[in-house]
C-alpha cells in the first residue's frame, strides 16, 4: 500500500498540534498531531448535516445559512444540492490554510461549490462571527473540532458552552436551527441545549456515505420564540 504524504502543514490559531493535508492515491486525510480530523472517503456525517437541516428549510424562501467549518466542502456541497437559487450560504473558516487547499489539491472535492453565487467564505472564528453580525440567520450549521468534546484548540469549546450557545440562539430567527456535528455522544451538551432555549432532537448517522463506518451524532435544536 502506498504510504501517505504530507501535501502541506497550518498552525491552528490559539491552538497547539499543527493541521497537516495528507494524501495517498486519490484520498486526502486532514491530521491534528496524530489525529485524524477528516478523511475524504468519510463523508457521510458531514453531508447529513446539511441534508437533516435543509430538510427543515423548505418551507422558506430565501433561507440564509452559516456553517462553521469549512473542511472538505462536504457540508457545503450537500447544502447547495438541498438549497435553492435564492438561499445564500456564510462559510465561516478560522484556518486560512484550509481555505487554500479547497482551492488548490482539494479542488476536485469541492466541484467548483466555492464558485457558487450563493456563498461567501469568511476567515475568521464563527464564535465571533455570530456575536459580531447583526445577521439573522435560518441555520447555523456547527462542524468546528470534534464537536463539543474538541480536539484542536481550547477556545472551540467556547462555541459549545452556555455563552456560546446564547450567541447561536440569538444569530437565529425564532424558529431556527442549530445544528451541531459531534464524532460521538455528549449528553451534557444535549441538556446545556435545553437549557438554552432549544428543543432538541439527535440523530445517529454513519460516517460513510454507503450507510457504514463509526456512528456520529448530530443535534438538530430549533430555537423558541
Amino acid at each position: 500500500m502506498n504510504p501517505w504524504l504530507q501535501l502541506d502543514r497550518a498552525d491552528v490559531p490559539g491552538g497547539g498540534d499543527e493541521l497537516r493535508l495528507m494524501q495517498r492515491g486519490a484520498d486526502f486525510s486532514i491530521m491534528l498531531g496524530r489525529e485524524e480530523l477528516m478523511n475524504s472517503r468519510l463523508s457521510g456525517s458531514e453531508e447529513a448535516l446539511a441534508t437533516l437541516s435543509c430538510a427543515r428549510l423548505r418551507d422558506r424562501q430565501r433561507p440564509r445559512i452559516l456553517i462553521g467549518g469549512l473542511g472538505m466542502g462536504f457540508t457545503l456541497r450537500a447544502a447547495l444540492r438541498d438549497l435553492g437559487p435564492e438561499a445564500r450560504v456564510v462559510v465561516a473558516e478560522l484556518v486560512p490554510a484550509v481555505v487554500a487547499w479547497a482551492k488548490g489539491p482539494l479542488a476536485g472535492l469541492f466541484a467548483g461549490s466555492l464558485d457558487d453565487r450563493r456563498v461567501t467564505i469568511r476567515e475568521g472564528d464563527v464564535g465571533a462571527l455570530m456575536r459580531a453580525d447583526r445577521t439573522r440567520y435560518d441555520a447555523i450549521l456547527l462542524d468546528v473540532d470534534n464537536g463539543p468534546e474538541g480536539l484542536t484548540r481550547d477556545a472551540n469549546d467556547a462555541l459549545y458552552s452556555l455563552a456560546g450557545l446564547a450567541a447561536a440562539r440569538a444569530a437565529l430567527h425564532p424558529g431556527g436551527l442549530l445544528s451541531v456535528w459531534s464524532s460521538g455522544p455528549a449528553p451534557r451538551f444535549t441538556e446545556r441545549l435545553r437549557r438554552s432555549g432549544f428543543a432538541v432532537e439527535e440523530a445517529r448517522v454513519r460516517a460513510r456515505d454507503v450507510g457504514k463506518g463509526a456512528r456520529h451524532v448530530i443535534w438538530i435544536a430549533v430555537r423558541g420564540g
